[in-house]
C-alpha cells in the first residue's frame, strides 16, 4: 500500500506564488525554499518539484542569476525523464535559456 502526504507545505507555495505575482523576488524565493529545503515533507506531492521551478523565477526576479541557474537545473534534473512536450517543461527551458 503506498500513501503520501500531500499538502504540508502549501501554505509556503501559496505564499511564495503571492510574492513572485507581486514581484518580490527576495520574499517569493524564501517562501519556495522552505519547500525545497525539506525534501521529505513533499516527496509524494507535486508542490515539492513546482517550487523548485518557482525558486528559480524568484531567484531570478530578485537578480541572483547564478541561484536561479542552479535552482533551474534542480528542476530540469526531475524533469529529464519527462516527455519533452510537456508545456511547464519548455516554459522552463525557455526560460532558463534566456538567463544572463
Amino acid at each position: 500500500s503506498w500513501f503520501g502526504f500531500f499538502g504540508n507545505l502549501y501554505p509556503a507555495y501559496v505564499r511564495g506564488m503571492a510574492y513572485l505575482s507581486a514581484r518580490h523576488g527576495v520574499e517569493a524565493a524564501a517562501e519556495f525554499q522552505k519547500i525545497v529545503q525539506y525534501p521529505t515533507l513533499v516527496w509524494s506531492d507535486p508542490v515539492g518539484v513546482v517550487a523548485r521551478l518557482q525558486l528559480a523565477r524568484a531567484l531570478a526576479l530578485s537578480g541572483n542569476t547564478a541561484k536561479s541557474k542552479a535552482a533551474y537545473q534542480d528542476f530540469l534534473v526531475l524533469w529529464k525523464d519527462a516527455e519533452q512536450d510537456i508545456p511547464i517543461l519548455k516554459q522552463a527551458k525557455a526560460e532558463y535559456a534566456r538567463l544572463p
